[in-house]
C-alpha cells in the first residue's frame, strides 16, 4: 500500500470496473463484483490488491505471493495460483498502470506544515500539509516542501529546492535547485499509445547526506529510493527510481544511476560516469570518470571505460589501440 502521507486512496473498486478500464477480460466473470483497494508489485501484493506479471521469469513470485488479482497474458494463465483472480490482457504492465491511476493519487494539500521551535524558514517557503521540520533546520527562500514530507534536525536546505514524497534524516545538506521525489521515468505501451506508469514509492535520505546543487533524486516506482548515511553527492547528479545507494559513497558531478541499481557502502563514482539499470555495485568499488557501467561490479574492484571493465584491462586495451593508431604495433 502506498504511504498515505503522500498518496490518497481512491478505492476500493470492483474487478469488473478495472477490467473495463483496462480492456482486460476476467478469466472468471462470476467474481467481477470482488473489490480491490490497492495496486502492488508481486513481492508486496496482498489479498485486497491487484498486481501484474509481465515476464514469466517472475512466476515464482506470483506463486509465492498473496495477490487477490493479477493482470496477466492468457498464455501465462496456467502458471498463476488457483486463488488469484486473473485479468487477461496483452499488456499487463500498462493495465497495472491504469489501475494504479484509478486507485491512488498523489496528495496536493494546503500549505499548513509545522516547523519545530528553532527552525529557520526563509521567505516564500511553502510547507505542505502534514510537513514536519526538525529543530535547528534552515530552509532557504522559495523552497517548496510537499505534503507529508518529514525533515530531521540541523539540516541545511538551500533556496529553490523542491522536495516531495520524502523522509529526510538529521544533518542533511541540500544545495540550491535540488529536486527530490519527482516521478521516475517509467512508461508502457497502452491501447492508445504510451502511458506513464504511476510512481508510488518514496525517497528515504538518511543522516548526514549531502546533495549538490541541481541534483535530482526520483521517488521509487514500486519500492523506495534510498540514499545511505553520510553519502556525499556533487552537483548535477541523477539518481533514478528504486535506487539503493549505500553509506559513505561519493558521486562526482554529472554521474548517474539508472533505475533499481544497488550500490554497496563506500563506493566512489568519477565525474560523468553512469550505471545501467538493475545492476549491483559491490562495497568499496571505484568507477572511473566517464565510465559506462553495463555489468555488475564485484566489491573492491576499480573499473573504467565504455563499456566499463576492470581498469587494468581497460588501460592495456587503450595502450594497445594507441600503438596501432600510431603505427607502432606488430606488423603481420
Amino acid at each position: 500500500m502506498p504511504d498515505p502521507r503522500f498518496f490518497e486512496d481512491l478505492g476500493p473498486v470492483s474487478l469488473a470496473d478495472l477490467a473495463k478500464l483496462t480492456d482486460a477480460v476476467l478469466a472468471d466473470p462470476g467474481v467481477g463484483g470482488r473489490m480491490v483497494a490497492a495496486v502492488a508489485v508481486l513481492d508486496h501484493a496482498a489479498a485486497d490488491s491487484v498486481t501484474f506479471l509481465e515476464d514469466r521469469r517472475h512466476a515464482d513470485s506470483l506463486a509465492a505471493g498473496r495477490a487477490g488479482a493479477c493482470f496477466i497474458r492468457k498464455a501465462d494463465a496456467e502458471i498463476a495460483p488457483a486463488d488469484c483472480v486473473l485479468l487477461l490482457t496483452d499488456r499487463p504492465q500498462a493495465a497495472y498502470a491504469l489501475a494504479a491511476g484509478r486507485l491512488h493519487r498523489p496528495r496536493f494539500g494546503k500549505a499548513e506544515g509545522i516547523a519545530e521551535e528553532g527552525a529557520e524558514i526563509g521567505p516564500r517557503v511553502v510547507l505542505g500539509s502534514g510537513v514536519r521540520v526538525g529543530r535547528g533546520t534552515r530552509i532557504g527562500a522559495n523552497t517548496v516542501i510537499g505534503p507529508g514530507v518529514a525533515i530531521g534536525r540541523d539540516c541545511e536546505i538551500g533556496p529553490n529546492v523542491t522536495i516531495g514524497f520524502a523522509l529526510i534524516g538529521d544533518r542533511v545538506k541540500i544545495a540550491a535547485g535540488v529536486v527530490i521525489g519527482e516521478p521516475g521515468f517509467g512508461a508502457a505501451v497502452g491501447p492508445k499509445g504510451m502511458i506513464d506508469i504511476p510512481q508510488l514509492g518514496r525517497v528515504i535520505i538518511q543522516d548526514g547526506v549531502t546533495l549538490g546543487s541541481n541534483t535530482t533524486v526520483d521517488r521509487g516506482a514500486f519500492e523506495d529510493t534510498v540514499i545511505g548515511e553520510n553519502t556525499k553527492i556533487d552537483n548535477l547528479v541523477q539518481i533514478a527510481h528504486n535506487v539503493r545507494l549505500g553509506r559513505n559513497c561519493v558521486m562526482a558531478a554529472y554521474s548517474g544511476l539508472a533505475g533499481s541499481v544497488r550500490v554497496g557502502d563506500g563506493v566512489q563514482f568519477g565525474g560523468r560516469s553512469g550505471v545501467a539499470e538493475h545492476l549491483t555495485i559491490g562495497d568499496g568499488a571505484r568507477i572511473a570518470g566517464y565510465a559506462g557501467v553495463m555489468h555488475d561490479i564485484p566489491a573492491g574492484e576499480t573499473w573504467g571505460g565504455i563499456p566499463a571493465r576492470p581498469i587494468k584491462r581497460w588501460m592495456r586495451e587503450v595502450a594497445w589501440l594507441t600503438r596501432q593508431v600510431e603505427g607502432k604495433g606488430d606488423k603481420t
